[in-house]
């Protein structure tokens, strides 16, 4: 097979399945860990959703410049604050309910540039 300008290699009989940044097998990849959390604007986004949920409003803080445990704990502080459940879903906090205003004074406190976006 001849390798053209743009074309991969994304699985090798040698080691199965290979990262696509360091060309490693996925087993032995070491750029995930090194990978920064969130690259973004520095600017954490409030927004309420109902779809998809049966009506029900949900609110999303979305940009939040923490990454694992830290940003749990900051999901877990939030829902107590609002009284209220949620869950921490692919780095985005869900708290149930429109807690914008509430949730905008928490981050606001805590020192994050917060704006409140979308209906």
């Amino acid at each position: 097979m001849s390798k053209k300008k743009g074309q991969r290699l994304v699985y090798s009989t040698d080691g199965g399945r290979l990262c696509p940044q360091c060309h490693r097998p996925v087993g032995d990849c070491v750029c995930g860990k090194d990978k920064p959390a969130y690259t973004g604007d520095g600017i954490v986004r409030l927004h309420r959703e109902t779809k998809g949920r049966g009506g029900k409003a949900v609110t999303l803080v979305k940009g939040v410049p923490l990454a694992g445990v830290e940003l749990k704990a900051l999901a877990k502080a939030l829902k107590q604050k609002c009284g209220v459940g949620g869950a921490l879903k692919d780095d985005v906090i869900e708290i149930q309910g429109d807690q914008r205003d509430t949730l905008k004074a928490e981050l606001e406190k805590r020192g994050y540039t917060v704006k409140t976006t979308g209906g």
